[in-house]
This record gives structure tokens, sequence and C-alpha cells, in this order.
């Protein structure tokens, strides 16, 4: 359920004009990804409309556009449903990107959830005057030239007004490419993961994957099937575990455990058990850090790497691990911190994403560091929530699951305060009165 309406209260779906505004009915939910999917679900669910602001012209943006094509979930489906919808039966237990992107398109059918497309939201501030969220999103629009001159791409500013904001962009909205000495003068391919999505042109050629999380690692794997020799540059110690022990989801053990154990003990177990069945990681070259893989995610939210077949070919000196790069040499030369070089016909950053809400996000209610992520004392009670009005869904750093989690609260929270405005608003009257803009 979704609704609009422009300060005259006439309903509102297209912009047409510089700086117009719009008074919302219902929350502003700013991403279309899995996270602002199971708010607005939930939101629908308890009758509440909403208003989905998303930058890209299609759901789940990263999924569609910068993932690979070998790519699956990493942990069993039954942990990365969204609320209120379960995978169909005939999905197989770590469902595909594409099974996943069936199943998001069927959920925002499902549920009626038609998010705003070509909104790249710049700017929201809390208005304490007027109580409500201004929420600036330009879009643009492209007119052909008359007898074939050039086209004309025209930007629309429009303010969307509303006592809610659902922070829902994600922790993984913009691609982090580190700066490498000397990168300008590689004669090679230069790439970021998320331009990335098959081996298969990288046949016979060396490549150097720089990061060595789930994705540097699967996509080394990806590389060798498709007859590359891939390299894997590391920095610093990393985690590897079996994605399954004894038949079950690694995971799902984890959590088990949790239940009953501490954190240090779990970890101490998953790490002997993994030992068992990998082998001795940095024999190899993959140093294990200090601190367990569940304590890692817990401080920093770092994931361990679950092995999804990269690990054999490590071993089998398929996949080479290098230390980490120091800068590019002329032609196609690679520098590492240890004084070799290697030559390379490509190089790819599997260096991760970051979030982009210090950018557009004003007053953010100390919800959030300076680098976009979740302030770690709000890491309990009601953290998903913030002052007049603000949430933030996704952040959480515990997936989907996590996501799921927090839209179910956010939405539960802002259906209580919908009913409140509703039933003190004005008998016929609108349930957010326009005049308060």
């Amino acid at each position: 359920m979704q609704g609009q309406q422009d300060a005259g209260g006439s309903p509102k779906r297209q912009e047409s004009s510089a700086a117009a505004a719009c008074l919302v009915r219902g929350p502003i939910i700013v991403g279309a990804g899995p996270s602002g999917l199971a708010v607005a679900a939930t939101l629908s669910q308890h009758a509440v409309p909403f208003t989905v602001l998303e930058r890209s012209n299609g759901i789940a943006d990263l999924w569609t556009n910068r993932t690979y094509d070998r790519l699956r979930l990493h942990l069993p489906k039954v942990f990365c449903e969204l609320p209120h919808a379960r995978f169909p039966a005939d999905f197989p237990t770590y469902p595909t990107k594409h099974d996943f992107l069936r199943y998001l398109r069927s959920y925002a059918a499902r549920f009626d959830v038609s998010p705003l497309f070509g909104r790249t939201v710049t700017r929201a501030r809390y208005d304490a005057d007027a109580s409500l969220w201004r929420v600036t999103a330009v879009s643009s629009s492209t007119s052909a030239a008359a007898d074939g001159g050039v086209a004309t791409t025209t930007e629309t500013e429009t303010e969307y007004l509303s006592p809610w904001l659902v922070v829902a962009s994600g922790e993984n909205a913009e691609v982090v490419a580190p700066t490498v000495k000397g990168r300008e003068r590689f004669a090679g391919e230069v790439l970021h993961s998320s331009a990335y999505r098959s081996g298969e042109r990288f046949k016979g050629m060396r490549v150097l994957v720089v990061g060595c999380g789930n994705s540097g690692m699967e996509m080394c794997l990806d590389l060798c099937e498709h007859g590359a020799m891939p390299f894997m540059s590391v920095r610093s110690g990393v985690h590897v575990l079996p994605r399954e022990m004894f038949g079950a989801s690694t995971f799902g053990i984890a959590m088990k455990l949790l239940r009953w154990l501490p954190i240090k003990l779990v970890d101490r177990l998953l790490l002997l058990v993994a030992k068992m069945i990998l082998g001795d990681t940095e024999k190899h070259g993959l140093r294990r850090p200090k601190l367990g893989p569940l304590e890692i995610k817990n401080i920093a939210g770092k994931s361990p790497v679950l092995d999804v077949g990269a690990w054999s070919f490590i071993k089998s000196g398929n996949i080479k691990i290098v230390p980490e790069v120091e800068s590019f040499t002329g032609g196609n030369g690679v520098r590492f911190v240890d004084g070799n070089e290697m030559a390379f016909d490509a190089v790819i950053f599997a260096t991760g994403y970051r979030s982009n809400v210090p950018f557009w996000l004003k007053d953010d209610g100390e919800l959030f560091t300076e680098d976009g992520k979740a302030k770690a004392e709000q890491a309990s009670g009601d953290w998903w929530r913030g002052p007049n009005g603000l949430y933030r869904v996704g952040f959480s750093g515990r997936g989907l699951l996590g996501a799921g989690a927090d839209a179910l609260r956010a939405a539960a929270d802002i259906a209580g305060r919908w009913q409140a405005e509703v039933t003190a608003a004005p008998a016929g009257g609108a349930e957010i009165s326009s005049s308060s803009v």
C-alpha cells in the first residue's frame, strides 16, 4: 500500500517541475533492496501507506547489476527469507543469484511494493518546526532532439516530506576501490568486483584478485574453472570455514551453539572442526586472526569466508596466495610489499562496498558512525530506532536475517504511530495535514 499527495492534497505519482514539494502519506523508505522491501511489505501488512525512493531503475540493484553470475547465497535459504514469505520449496538449499532475484520480484509484487525508481536521494534533514523529514531526491529524463540534434537531459529535484524516515540504503551502497600508486601506468585491465561477471573472458590470463573475502575467494574459484591463472592478494588474516560441518550448515550450527555457550568457546569449537576438515590454512598462506570468526564478526562486522570450493584449488597451487599490493609498475607489473614483482594481464579489486548514508543524511540521530555504519553502542534494545521518527534497517551486520528482524520492529513501531495520527485526525480529514508543510 502506497500513497502520496502534493501540498494541495491531490494525488501525485510523478514529478514534473524542479524543486517540487510532495507530502507523502506514511513513511519515506530510502532503498529498494531486500531491507527496504521487507519494511514496505510489513507496513502493508499493517495497512500503513509508504513511499519507497530508489536511485536505480529496479529493485535490488546490488544483486541485479553488481554481482557475478555464479553467486549463490552463502547461507541456507531458511536464514535468508524476508518477513511473511518463504522461499519456494523447489529452490535449492543455497539459492542462486537468479533464484534470489525471482524471489525478491515476486515478494515486491505480492505485497504491492512499487518504488519510485530513478530517484537519487541527495539530502535528508529533519525540520523541527514542521515535525517533518525533508528528503530531497533528484531524477533525470532525456528528451530526443529534433532534426537529429543533441538530446537534452533534464534533472528534476523533488522534496518529499513525512514524519517518518526509514534508512534502508544498505551497508553496500558504494564500491570501495583503493588508491594504488602507479595505477595509471598499468597496461592491463583493472576493474572492481562489481563489474566482474564470469571468468570466461579471462581464459589463459594471469589475473590478480585483491581481497580474500567471500567474493574474492569465489571469483578465484570461478577464474580457475574457466582456465585462468588466479593469484589472490591477502593483506591481513582471514578465517576460512567449511560451508557445512557434519552435513549441516556451519552458520546454523554456530547459531544453535550460541544459545548455550559463550562466543569464545563457540569460536574455538568452530576452528577445531575447521582444522579437521580443511587442514592448517596458514601452511598455504592464509593466516588466521587472533580473534575467533564470530568475535570478529561482532566487533568489526567482517564475515568469515565460507568455502564453496576455492580452498582445494589453493591447496593444489592453482590459486596462488601473494602479499599485499604496494604499487603498479610500468607495463603489466605489480610490486608487492615484500619487494617482489609479478606481471598480470588483469587486476580485480574484490575490496567490497561501503554505506553512503553520511553523504545524504544530515540528522542521523547518533545512529551512524562517520563512515555510515551502525554505532556499536546502539547494538541492543531499540538500536534500530532514532529520534524524530528516524529508523535504520539492514545495518545490523547480520545479513538478510538481521534486516528482516529490523524491518519487523521498525514497521510495527511506525504502524503504532500511524494509527495514533489517524485517530487524532479530524473526521473526514487527511491523515497528515498539508498545512504543516
